[in-house]
């Protein structure tokens, strides 16, 4: 796939450190609800640090929008789209991705590992089929909760949410533990999507296969 340079059209914070980018979309450029694509920013020096990151819009509309968590202490990529502003430009390379929506199940998500599930969630409230599928979603506290609004409104009671560093009413806390899991996973014979830091996934993988989770059945995405 050829690059692409585009435009910023929006650029704002959606938590104190996840941006959310919206870019103009190349007529060319098709992805399905899931996958990513690398970025480069085009200002000199940053062209080559290509990161990668997911498409959180729909596939149908006229825009790419980006949800993406900032290290600003890391002095990277992501520490300079937080200098960016409307009509800066992008590049983005090739797409790319292995979590795509097969059947109705149990996502599983830890901090930004949530994007790739947004245009999932999406694209499933656009053509009325979110049915049962339930997300259990891991922060630190409840401020770092990525579109929590949203996700409220598209899952109801099937968003569930869990805080390692802070007691909040009507959230569970800790980390997902095999008895939490255990506690949440109404059907074992449904797919599992994965996505999050390796530690959590690998953590969680073991988790699921002692619950006797088939391992076909997970679907993963190291974030």
């Amino acid at each position: 796939m050829k690059n692409h340079y585009v435009k910023i059209k929006s650029i704002r914070h959606i938590t104190r450190d996840v941006l959310q980018i919206d870019v103009e979309k190349p007529e060319q450029l098709q992805f399905i609800p899931g996958q990513a694509t690398e970025i480069s920013i085009d200002k000199e020096g940053w062209q080559d640090e290509k990161r990668p990151f997911t498409f959180t819009s729909l596939p149908h509309e006229d825009y790419l929008q980006f949800t993406i968590k900032t290290y600003p202490s890391h002095k990277g990529v992501t520490n300079e789209l937080l200098q960016l502003k409307k009509n800066d430009q992008l590049i983005l390379h090739g797409v790319f991705g292995t979590i795509a929506y097969k059947n109705e199940g149990l996502f599983i998500a830890g901090g930004a590992g949530v994007t790739p599930f947004v245009s999932i969630f999406r694209y499933l409230q656009f053509k009325n089929k979110i049915g049962n599928n339930t997300l259990i979603f891991a922060n630190k506290t409840k401020d770092d909760i990525i579109l929590k609004s949203e996700f409220e409104k598209i899952l109801g009671k099937n968003f569930i949410n869990i805080l390692s560093d802070e007691d909040v009413k009507g959230y569970s806390r800790g980390l997902i533990t095999e008895k939490f899991l255990k506690a949440n996973i109404k059907d074992c014979g449904k797919n599992v999507y994965l996505c999050g830091p390796p530690p959590m996934m690998d953590a969680i993988e073991k988790f699921l296969l002692n619950l006797h989770v088939d391992e076909k059945l997970i679907i993963k995405e190291v974030f």
